[in-house]
């Protein structure tokens, strides 16, 4: 197994330098990391950066909160690969879906997915921390049904991150052919290899060179 193409490399604070969007990028090429998760005005900087690699530009949707309108949504979502976005991370409309309006988060999504060529990645992200089981059950479905590729638990500025326990709910309900993302909090070997044998197929973190050296994180932070 090669760990560093589970791990998309990520920097998402708000107060993010440009410097630093560099050396995640550099990072990411020398670790061949999967991809470099960055906010949306880091895009066209970041495929030019990686334009040498194997790693790959993630962007966010609708980020953190997921309560921007889906046709805000939509736009942002083909700004981001106009911009040279290979894979898309969303949120869901989280006040929706725990108001049971499922059919309006499968609609949403539908829409981003549809307005973005299949050859690129799309990840949803349902914001764990926030649903009850039965709900994070649902939302794993309406995404698999959505024909989005991933879903992802969380975005790592709500009240938590990834859990073994929810790794494996949303494997269970999407079963073993869409990916599931682990993000939030996962900040070492053990750890990562743990959320993989529950099912991840995709780590999201900001300590992606200490899981792929197998040595401890010195920071809290999850991004």
């Amino acid at each position: 197994m090669e760990l560093a193409k589970y791990i998309d490399h990520t920097l998402l604070k708000a107060d993010a330098t440009e410097e630093q969007i560099e050396k995640l990028c550099q990072e990411a090429a020398e670790y061949n990391f999967k991809s470099v998760c960055i906010n949306p005005a880091f895009v066209a900087k970041s495929k030019e950066l990686l334009k040498d690699s194997d790693s790959l530009v993630c962007t966010v949707i609708g980020f953190p909160l997921g309560a921007n309108a889906t046709e805000v949504k939509v736009f942002e979502a083909q700004q981001a690969v106009k911009d040279g976005a290979d894979e898309i991370d969303m949120v869901i409309n989280i006040s929706r879906a725990k108001d049971g309006d499922w059919a309006y988060v499968l609609e949403e999504i539908k829409a981003v997915v549809g307005a973005v060529d299949e050859s690129i990645t799309t990840k949803v992200i349902i914001e764990t921390s926030l649903l009850t089981d039965d709900e994070k059950r649902k939302a794993s479905e309406v995404v698999k049904e959505s024909g989005a590729d991933f879903v992802k638990t969380s975005t790592g500025f709500s009240t938590g991150g990834a859990t073994l326990a929810d790794v494996k709910l949303m494997r269970e309900a999407i079963g073993p052919d869409l990916g599931v993302k682990a993000s939030g909090g996962v900040s070492n070997y053990d750890e990562a290899i743990a959320m993989i044998e529950a099912g991840a197929t995709r780590i999201g973190a900001s300590k992606g060179i200490a899981i792929v050296s197998g040595t401890p994180s010195t920071s809290n932070d999850n991004y």
